[in-house]
């Protein structure tokens, strides 16, 4: 089993669908699994609260979003860069 060294925190990719709240923003998330028994590759999201400091996203931009510590109830991810912004 490959541990991760210590201090390194997951990061993720994703569009941000929701930018209303004051320093938090969703990011959706996709990725491509293959179902069990047809083989057929789905496309599957999750939606992340993240924390944006400084309220720089808006709706469609790709960001990266890191793991941190429990900002709150339901969000533990910061916005660490912006990728592309919406057009």
């Amino acid at each position: 089993m490959a541990t991760r060294a210590r201090g390194t925190r997951k990061t993720k990719e994703g569009v941000v669908v929701s930018a209303r709240m004051d320093k938090t923003v969703v990011v959706r998330v996709e990725r491509l699994t293959r179902h069990p028994v047809y083989k057929k590759v789905l496309r599957r999201s999750n939606t992340f609260k993240a924390h944006d400091e400084i309220n720089e996203c808006h709706e469609g931009d790709r960001v990266v979003i890191a793991e941190c510590r429990p900002l709150s109830k339901d969000k533990s991810w910061r916005v660490t860069g912006v990728v592309s912004r919406a057009r």
